[in-house]
């Protein structure tokens, strides 16, 4: 928790998106931090179960694909993915976050690390590695301030070009 809220660096003016929030575990970590938090997952499912567990005041929830996010271009401050990003990995994707996420705004993304060891999370085959998710997303206008692999996980944290 501590790590990933380091790592977005946002105020209470931010406004943030969490990328597959689910039923909102990470999201109810950033909602203090921030000012505004979306919660964008494609299930809707996801979302109902959220509001029945309690959704912080500042946290709305968008049932969206990220690669078609209903924003204008660069009207968020930061954007995070805590275990999802092999869900919606994709050229689209990329592009829409870097157009969404404005110049100078941070995008944090913790997920299952396709050289991992371990049983949890997805399967290895739907996994990417460190170094295909850092080209991935320099690829789509990001500066990787920190980017490191974990015995399971990977975790990048990315600035968008100014």
């Amino acid at each position: 928790r501590e790590e990933l809220l380091d790592a977005l660096a946002v105020g209470r003016e931010a406004t943030v998106l969490d990328l597959g929030s689910g039923t909102g575990f990470y999201t109810d970590n950033v909602a203090p931090s921030a000012g505004r938090v979306v919660g964008v997952d494609v299930q809707q499912a996801m979302h109902e179960r959220y509001r029945r567990k309690g959704v912080p005041a500042n946290v709305s929830l968008l049932t969206a694909p990220v690669h078609s996010l209903p924003f204008a271009d660069d009207a968020l401050d930061a954007a995070v993915s805590t275990m999802t990003y092999h869900e919606f990995a994709s050229d689209d994707a990329l592009a829409e976050l870097a157009r969404t996420i404005r110049p100078g705004g941070r995008l944090v993304v913790a997920d299952w690390s396709a050289g991992g060891e371990g049983e949890a999370g997805p399967p290895l085959t739907e996994r990417y590695d460190l170094d295909t998710v850092t080209r991935a997303l320099a690829g789509a206008g990001f500066e990787m301030e920190l980017a490191t692999d974990r015995p399971e996980t990977l975790f990048v944290a990315a600035v968008r070009d100014e």
